[in-house]
């Protein structure tokens, strides 16, 4: 039979286990049978409806999918010709956190118990769109989630950005 501060500590390393699963997601999905390699330049519009974000974090989210797309080869231009027409959309909802503790700082095995608390945290999810200018339809749709944490400084909440964006875009354009 399994002692009592057993039962805690399994139930608190699933807890801890849940928690890094909140780490982030990314899912893309493309128009079948578009050709990708006709597009070589993009400009950036607004989507209808989307919930405004500040001037700062507005240029971070537009700098990081610039530097991704300039490394495959597509050029950013404000002409309406441009062959892509993209756009972001943006979410933060609230979510629980759990955390565990042993007491004392750390977990005793032969004694004590530990503890399991909760915060909330804020998960942010940005979505990236890509229109076809000449056909007028949506070819190429991404999300991606991440934990944001707003006592971080903007450096570093930069570099997250980076990463969130080149992992959304890692597998663009699309191998048909």
């Amino acid at each position: 039979m399994l002692r009592r501060n057993q039962i805690c500590l399994m139930c608190s390393i699933v807890l801890v286990a849940c928690s890094l699963l909140v780490a982030q997601d990314v899912h893309t999905n493309f128009m079948p049978g578009t050709d990708f390699s006709k597009f070589h330049t993009y400009k950036w519009v607004a989507i209808a409806g989307n919930e405004d974000v500040n001037q700062i974090l507005d240029a971070e989210i537009k700098q990081a999918v610039d530097s991704q797309l300039a490394g495959k080869g597509l050029t950013k231009t404000d002409a309406d010709s441009a062959d892509l027409y993209i756009g972001y959309q943006t979410a933060v909802n609230q979510q629980k956190q759990w955390n565990a503790m042993g007491m004392g700082g750390g977990w005793r095995f032969g004694g004590g118990m530990g503890t399991v608390t909760s915060s909330t945290i804020d998960t942010g999810t940005i979505v990236l769109d890509m229109y076809d200018q000449a056909g007028k339809q949506l070819v190429w749709s991404g999300r991606a989630s991440k934990t944001l944490n707003p006592s971080k400084n903007q450096e570093k909440n930069q570099k997250e950005l980076d990463k969130s964006m080149e992992k959304l875009l890692k597998d663009f354009p699309p191998k048909q």
